[in-house]
């Protein structure tokens, strides 16, 4: 009995360190910025659009909080005209905040047009090889969180 007791309890230990080293199960998961739902488009008129899913369950005792993404790569923030695009300031709820309330917690800024012409396997490149767009969530307080756009897709 005592056997078979020992031989449970590691095979459960095991199976416990194989699902946090292989990271199964988004329960498990301490990423912020969920980076399977995160992408930049190309959209079908030349404009770029970020987008990301926040992971809720980190964010639940927090209520505000303001979305930046900065742009790394020099000719990127070129084309884009602008180095840092905080998500948010449009929407005036004590000093520029997003509500955390929320049930959807996916965010699609709005689409920027492209002053400078990029190739599309150019900007695939650049987002998904050479860091070139972060995000980062947080308040005037704390960071919450910040990550690297990996994932590239085009409408053309």
């Amino acid at each position: 009995m005592l056997k078979k007791l020992r031989m449970l309890l590691f095979l459960s230990i095991g199976i416990i360190s194989t699902s946090f080293l292989t990271g199964c199960g988004l329960k498990f998961s301490d990423e912020l910025i969920v980076n399977r739902f995160a992408d930049a488009l190309l959209t079908k008129n030349n404009e770029l659009q970020f987008r990301f899913r926040i992971n809720d369950q980190i964010l639940n005792d927090r209520q505000l909080y303001k979305v930046k993404v900065a742009i790394h790569d020099d000719k990127l923030a070129a084309a884009i005209g602008q180095r840092e695009i905080v998500y948010g300031e449009e929407q005036v709820i004590n000093g520029e905040f997003l509500d955390v309330g929320r049930s959807e917690k996916y965010i699609y800024m709005n689409p920027i047009p492209l002053k400078k012409d990029l190739h599309i396997h150019e900007l695939e490149n650049m987002i998904e090889n050479k860091n070139a767009v972060s995000i980062e969530v947080f308040n005037n307080q704390e960071v919450f969180g910040r990550a690297y756009l990996t994932n590239f897709s085009s409408e053309l």
